[in-house]
């Protein structure tokens, strides 16, 4: 490598950008229920304080998603109060966020259903979901789905997917300069049978029927035990159809774990197949690295901190890998010493490397401990209370 290890690290620092999700920082649960965190953010203005505090102790997140249900019921009239908010504290509106589930009008599907009036229901949604977007001046529509259907022959499963081609293709009509389509895909849950978007294939159908600015997104949670991900990425960036990440970690199926809590290692084998089309392409894919994860136990601020530390750790880790010797093992057919090259990225102490960038740009060395010794989760626990009204974890709040 012509770098040194320390230029690596820096460059791969400085150009990682990770979007933090609003959702995150506010009490959030399972179907059987939820447990409150003391000062929990309850409000958009609320989620952005908390974006801003790991945005400052990381310097990574510069910005912030939101779902529109539940960041602007108000509808776009609240964007400027909102976004004044955001830039108060050093952050802005990041991806948009639709939310096309919840609403009981959608308990069979939205953008697929059946019925017109629910259809244009959710799309009319979209469509304000967009007029947000416009109003943040954002470039990335996500758009997720829970339609699908929980029992054999309960609905036209054929008939839905040229529903959602008609829905996507009309909601790419309304996108402007850099703005982006992103389709994710999950294979069950919260329909058990059928999911309408249920894998990568079907979001690059879909997302190359809707048009030019459509593409893919990937959540790590949302694939099969033993899915080869880093394939799939690895496809999708060849095809120039990977939009973005929604990084998170699993253990069985969606769990919403913090990444890299289960399965570091393939998180860091997702990142190398990242960085090496960047090595054989000489530049960089436009890729949207954003979190979606959900703390029900761990205390929101400390998991966000925690996943966002273990993304950067993990990104150099790939950006160290030895490329060049990596491609003459495999012309070479060398299994072993291939396989060596990514083992030795991956076990490297990259600890320094990350402490010493965060020296230099006026981070704290450690964002965790920073933020446990600031008083923040104190402050905001005393002045936000507890929703569920339970005691708080804090002593002396």
């Amino acid at each position: 490598m012509s770098q040194t290890k320390a230029e690596l690290a820096f460059h791969a620092l400085d150009t990682l950008s990770i979007e933090l999700p609003s959702w995150g920082f506010a009490d959030t649960g399972t179907r059987f229920g939820k447990f409150y965190e003391p000062g929990a953010a309850r409000t958009i203005e609320e989620k952005l304080q908390d974006g801003g505090h790991v945005h400052r102790l990381t310097g990574a997140c510069p910005s912030v998603a939101v779902h529109v249900a539940w960041d602007f019921p108000q509808g776009v009239q609240s964007v400027p109060a909102v976004a004044a908010v955001a830039e108060g504290e050093g952050v802005r509106i990041g991806s948009v966020n639709p939310t096309l589930f919840e609403d009981q009008s959608y308990k069979f599907g939205s953008l697929a259903n059946l019925d017109e009036a629910v259809r244009k229901k959710a799309i009319g949604h979209v469509r304000d979901s967009v007029d947000i977007l416009n109003a943040v001046g954002g470039r990335d529509l996500v758009l997720w789905l829970a339609d699908g259907s929980n029992y054999p022959g309960a609905t036209d499963i054929r008939r839905r997917k040229h529903l959602l081609q008609d829905g996507l293709h009309e909601i790419h009509t309304w996108l402007t300069g850099q703005q982006r389509l992103l389709v994710e895909y999950k294979p069950f849950e919260p329909a058990f049978y059928h999911t309408d978007i249920a894998d990568w294939g079907m979001a690059l159908l879909l997302a190359r029927s809707a048009g030019p600015r459509a593409r893919v997104l990937v959540d790590t949670g949302h694939h099969f035990p033993g899915q080869n991900i880093e394939q799939i990425v690895t496809w999708l960036l060849d095809e120039n159809m990977l939009g973005g990440f929604h990084f998170n970690d699993k253990k069985y199926a969606d769990d919403d774990l913090t990444a890299g809590s289960i399965d570091p290692y393939q998180l860091f084998r997702i990142l190398v197949e990242i960085h090496s089309w960047a090595f054989e392409t000489g530049s960089f894919p436009d890729i949207a690295f954003m979190v979606d994860q959900s703390h029900n136990i761990k205390p929101k601020i400390e998991a966000t901190i925690q996943t966002v530390t273990t993304i950067q750790e993990l990104y150099v880790k790939s950006a160290l890998v030895d490329f060049e010797r990596l491609y003459e093992c495999r012309r070479k057919h060398r299994v072993i010493d291939a396989e060596s090259v990514l083992r030795s990225a991956f076990f490297s102490d990259v600890q320094p490397l990350v402490e010493d960038w965060r020296r230099r740009r006026g981070l704290p060395t450690d964002p965790l401990q920073a933020h446990r010794e600031s008083g923040y989760a104190e402050r905001v626990a005393r002045e936000r209370g507890c929703q569920g009204g339970g005691p708080s974890r804090y002593a002396g709040v």
